[in-house]
């Protein structure tokens, strides 16, 4: 991302757009995307949570979703306590770019800091890539109004008690679409949407595993790549030796290139035994394009809504892409959106 990140108001990002826009592509190439002025009136979600309305897929993109994926997907459980489901590609080449295009320049974005202490020691984090989230756990849910409300009887869920560091937000059309899909497609069920945009080979994720303890004992894990293609590196996790247990078969790390329109279902023993990353890329590949993650998740209990609320949205402020410039800047609010 060249230079640093400078403010817009709202006003700047809701300008009417042409009826056929070409915009440049990451990779150097160029694309054509039908998204007219008329496309955007068509549809938006909104909801108090968010910044701003968030505007719906044009019919174009949406009606493909239900013929999604488009190719089966490829088991890979050939190491102990691997289970993946490898879709290349889930989405195909002619939609894959116009949703990364949309879900970047429509998206509200954040890039959190937060405090953590090692060793006694308290340290600073600013998270290496945009990041944001929508959803709510098992225990609650959205009603018609968007209020939240105890999933089983319906009453309001005090905020002020039970969500006291964050503000959950329903996922919006443009990506529950997607959501559904991949449950038809995987059988799983999915109430939490998270969206990293990577800006350059200079944003990243370390080794980690999304075993949480507000998640199921086995979760499932749907990951989408859009974009620039980076890779996806696997790892087992330490093993303990136990002297009365058979001993844990060998395993090799895993190297998979995600293409953009690529979807890697993890499930099973894979997030409890494994850990995953996106490293840095140096080099003439550094800055070869931005790149999109989108994770769907379930979360069973509230303190799920919080810490993937507190992690992935926190108190900062927002940043909304600029077509204009090719980057994210900061959005403010002066009272004319």
């Amino acid at each position: 991302m060249s230079g640093p990140a400078r403010k817009r108001t709202l006003d700047t990002f809701f300008k009417p757009t042409s009826k056929r826009t070409r915009v440049s592509e990451d990779n150097g190439g160029s694309s054509d995307l039908e998204i007219s002025s008329e496309d955007h009136k068509l549809e938006f979600t909104h909801h108090s949570s968010y910044p701003f309305p968030i505007p719906c897929f044009p019919y174009s993109v949406s009606a493909n979703f239900t013929s999604l994926p488009c190719t089966v997907g490829k088991a890979i459980n050939d190491q102990a306590d691997l289970d993946l489901l490898y879709f290349q590609p889930y989405i195909p080449k002619n939609l894959e770019r116009q949703i990364f295009e949309f879900l970047r320049r429509e998206l509200p974005f954040y890039r959190v800091e937060y405090k953590i202490k090692r060793g006694g020691v308290e340290t600073q984090i600013r998270t290496p890539r945009y990041t944001t989230v929508f959803g709510l756990d098992e225990t609650s849910r959205f009603n018609e109004d968007g209020e939240i409300v105890d999933a089983k009887t319906g009453k309001e869920v005090k905020r002020d008690k039970d969500y006291t560091r964050c503000s959950p937000r329903p996922i919006p059309k443009c990506l529950d679409g997607l959501r559904i899909s991949t449950e038809a497609a995987t059988g799983c069920r999915f109430n939490f949407c998270l969206v990293n945009y990577y800006a350059s080979g200079s944003d990243s994720i370390s080794y980690h595993s999304d075993d949480e303890r507000f998640l199921e004992p086995e979760p499932a894990i749907a990951s989408f790549s859009l974009g620039a293609k980076r890779d996806f590196l696997m790892k087992h996790k330490p093993v303990i030796p136990n002297g009365n247990a058979e001993p844990t078969p060998e395993t090799k790390p895993i190297k998979l290139p995600l293409a953009s329109g690529d979807m890697i279902l993890m499930r099973g023993k894979t997030q409890g035994n494994w850990l995953h990353s996106i490293p840095k890329r140096t080099g003439k590949n550094a800055e070869d394009g931005g790149r999109i993650n989108i994770t769907f998740r379930k979360a069973m209990v509230k303190a799920g809504t919080e810490n993937y609320y507190h992690y992935n949205v926190g108190t900062g402020p927002v940043y909304k892409w600029d077509n204009s410039s090719r980057e994210m800047k900061l959005l403010t609010f002066d009272g004319r959106g």
